[in-house]
């Protein structure tokens, strides 16, 4: 039995509180900011907003009080990227070697472009850091419906750990060691399903669609190998697995936003609309990673016209279909 704790209560990190629970060894505690929203949930039993009709048990404690941290065995940060930091100095005083510290959050850390990895390890000193990463919507996932993810990290017993704690009949966990390449994967995944979206709410079809995933995983994988990830990672689980799954599905925020970008509705207001778009915030630091990196990214490149400098969208796609043609890059 572990002593877990989970800080973030929107979907993603109920929906592992509810599956730790559904291994039926764990005591598991999450944490929230705000105070309203556990009692919200707590009132209604369920998060109605992000998880409606799943049953948040009371065997599942919640706190608004950060100091429960303290002498968990597993801590996981389910928090939003542009949020990780903050809530990484929060946690850090009530931390201790011995514990084992998981991310499961998507993004790159704009300004500093730093992964998510980079940015907690920075606020809290471990060397049992673990990225958990696949696919895996909240929708899905609190509800038990199978789905396999990878345990990413540079120390092996401690992602076995996490792989054992978690691993049931509804989620089977496979180990990796590239770290980088797995949240690489991860973050630019959000960026691609936003184009996917843009694409579907402009009326195009599957032929788009399965080219812009095909060459989108190229691309991720090209900034990912620059950075020292494995080629061969984004052909996995935290790669192409993550892209088919964020690009297909209407449980994606990104690929929502997208659709309505693609009918006519500013990005500002598509975020507002959908709410937490990791695609949106990650895509403005990609771009500057990859002009920082020298790495080719015109599908980035082009969305980040869209979202921040009033591109139009279907200029931007004739931008792409009009560029140099070449052999195919595989």
């Amino acid at each position: 039995m572990a002593n877990i704790v989970i800080l973030g209560s929107g979907g993603f990190g109920l929906s592992l509180a509810i599956m730790a629970e559904h291994c039926g060894k764990h005591h598991v505690t999450v944490w929230s900011k705000f105070q309203s929203e556990i009692d919200e949930i707590r009132s209604h039993g369920e998060h109605i907003h992000k998880l409606p009709g799943v049953p948040v048990s009371e065997s599942i404690e919640m706190t608004s009080d950060i100091s429960c941290i303290k002498g968990c065995d597993i801590l996981i940060f389910g928090i939003p990227s542009n949020f990780v930091r903050d809530v990484a100095k929060l946690a850090a005083p009530y931390t201790d070697e011995k514990m084992t510290i998981v991310n499961t959050g998507k993004g790159l850390e704009e300004g500093s472009l730093k992964m998510l990895s980079e940015v907690i390890t920075e606020e809290i000193r471990t060397d049992r850091f673990v990225v958990l990463s696949g696919p895996s919507h909240a929708e899905e996932v609190a509800r038990c419906i199978p789905t396999t993810i990878v345990a990413a990290s540079k120390n092996h017993e401690a992602a076995e750990y996490v792989q054992k704690s978690f691993a049931n009949d509804a989620l089977r966990i496979y180990l990796n060691d590239d770290v980088k390449g797995c949240e690489i994967g991860g973050a630019l995944k959000n960026i691609i399903a936003l184009c996917v979206g843009i694409c579907d709410g402009m009326g195009y079809g599957d032929n788009t669609k399965a080219a812009l995933m095909t060459r989108g995983i190229h691309e991720i994988a090209r900034l990912g190998k620059a950075v020292g990830a494995n080629a061969n990672t984004f052909s996995g689980l935290t790669g192409l697995g993550d892209l088919i799954v964020t690009c297909t599905s209407m449980h994606s925020r990104n690929r929502r936003a997208g659709i309505l970008i693609g009918q006519g509705i500013s990005p500002e207001e598509a975020v507002e609309k959908v709410g937490t778009v990791e695609g949106y915030f990650c895509c403005k630091a990609a771009y500057e990673l990859a002009q920082k990196l020298n790495v080719e990214m015109p599908i980035t490149e082009q969305l980040n016209e869209v979202l921040f400098h009033g591109g139009d969208v279907r200029k931007a796609l004739g931008k792409l279909m009009n560029r140099p043609q070449i052999y195919e890059e595989l």
